[in-house]
């Protein structure tokens, strides 16, 4: 300041001595004038400099001065460009925190105070079916019309959420959405939205199957009870007595494997996987299987002779050059065994069973096991390996299935990396196959004679379950 008054004297000095030059006196008065005139344009021009620049904001095009003015001007740049840095770091936080809402399994929208969206993440584009640029600035209500939401979205009470179906909901495969508006700011709402399909189907399984366990354990345990008090109450001869007996000692055991069902499933969830370095000749599940199968079918037609099933199973050989497979001994033989057992049980007496194991060119197996019996609706395929799913009930309980075995399967299957396939034809039955993979088959070495003989052919039309 003190340099800048005394340019301004300096000024006035020389225009005062350049007028005395000239006119004497009264030039030196006129002189002085003049120069601080001149002072005053000089320094006013470049004041207009500096708030040109202002108004245009570009820190690059800073003016060149010296001087009162040229320190202000360096420090507005300064200011300027210390300006623009914090915006630009706060774009970039901002698109930080964006890309980390992108990122969020949960849809988010945010809303103005009049329901607007102002922004929504991927997630809430595939809930709601929107589309982030062409519905900004849309209202909610226009764009999610169920009756449910509207209702919520009206009632201002926002402490619960509210559950409305997927915008990519089908009767096939419902999908149901969670939906929770959270208000901030002034008037302003954050509307978070998760898929709780899995939730709402595991909580339907739970209450689903404590009511199917209830009811499966409540049937014998009546009968039981009935004839506890019927032995308690009257007087029966030896016979009767023996009877009721016989039949309650029917209805234990029915219990008994429920339970052992429940148990072996309940292992089979919290168990890790099998091992890959235990193997399991094929020729010895096929032999258990095929004992099994025989004796159950015996049991099933002993009161109808000439009507026994007509079981097929590989020849020795066949099932010798089958190999090993990887896996656990018990859960193998438990599942293929229960396929087999199936089978038996809804085959008709003098019906056919067939099972077969056939080794496929890239190195897959296939164990499949195919009835003549009355075969399954399609509507019921794809539930079939639900627990207690029965397609007949009164049928299963009477060949004395506990409507678990086809679960057992499915988590055997699972647990050893294969695949299960139902094929069925009503009045013409059914066939079930697993697929092993390759990496969980051994194969014995081939004989200078040939190569390892096929089993069966694979029937056409085999549908994954």
């Amino acid at each position: 300041m003190l340099l800048r008054f005394f340019f301004f004297l300096l000024c006035q000095l020389i225009g005062g001595a350049l007028g005395w030059w000239q006119a004497g006196p009264w030039g030196a008065g006129i002189g002085a004038c003049f120069a601080a005139w001149l002072w005053f344009a000089w320094d006013l021009w470049r004041g207009a400099r500096v708030l040109n620049w202002l108004r245009q904001g570009d820190p690059t095009q800073t003016p060149r001065l010296s001087g009162l003015w040229g320190e202000a001007a360096d420090r507005a740049r300064r200011l300027v460009r210390q300006g623009q840095l914090k915006a630009q770091a706060g774009d970039a936080r901002l698109q930080e925190i964006l890309q980390a809402l992108q990122a969020s399994p949960n849809g988010v929208m945010l809303l103005d105070a009049e329901g607007h969206i102002e922004w929504c993440n991927q997630m809430a584009e595939e809930h709601f079916g929107l589309d982030a640029e062409r519905d900004a600035q849309q209202s909610i209500g226009n764009l999610v019309r169920d009756p449910d939401f509207s209702t919520y979205y009206a009632s201002k009470d926002y402490t619960r959420d509210v559950v409305l179906p997927g915008r990519a909901s089908t009767p096939s495969r419902p999908v149901r959405v969670s939906v929770h508006l959270h208000p901030y700011g002034d008037g302003r709402k954050l509307l978070l939205s998760r898929d709780v399909t899995a939730l709402e189907q595991a909580e339907a399984m739970r209450r689903d199957f404590v009511a199917n366990v209830s009811h499966e354990i409540r049937t014998p345990l009546t009968v039981l009870m009935g004839f506890v008090e019927t032995l308690q109450t009257l007087q029966l001869s030896n016979e009767e007595r023996a009877r009721y007996l016989r039949m309650m000692s029917q209805q234990a055991v029915r219990m008994q494997n429920l339970v052992q069902d429940l148990l072996t499933l309940s292992r089979l969830e919290g168990s890790p996987p099998p091992s890959m370095h235990e193997w399991v000749a094929v020729s010895t599940l096929l032999r258990r299987c095929e004992d099994e199968g025989r004796a159950l079918s015996a049991l099933l037609t002993q009161n109808q002779p000439g009507k026994a099933h007509q079981i097929t199973f590989p020849t020795a050989e066949a099932a010798q050059a089958a190999g090993q497979v990887a896996g656990n001994a018990a859960e193998l033989q438990s599942a293929l065994a229960n396929l087999v057992n199936n089978a038996v049980r809804y085959t008709p007496p003098g019906g056919s069973i067939t099972v077969a194991w056939d080794v496929e060119p890239d190195g897959s197996a296939r164990f499949m096991v195919r009835d003549s019996g009355p075969g399954i609706e399609p509507e019921h395929l794809p539930r079939i390996t639900e627990r207690f799913y029965r397609v007949d009930r009164s049928r299963s309980r009477d060949t004395g299935g506990t409507g678990l075995g086809l679960a057992i399967v499915k988590h055997v299957v699972q647990r050893h990396g294969a695949a299960l396939q139902v094929a069925s034809v009503v009045g013409q039955g059914s066939t079930f196959t697993v697929v092993f993979p390759p990496s969980r088959l051994r194969t014995p070495p081939r004989s200078l004679s040939g190569g390892v003989p096929a089993v069966a052919a694979e029937p056409p039309g085999v549908s994954a379950v």
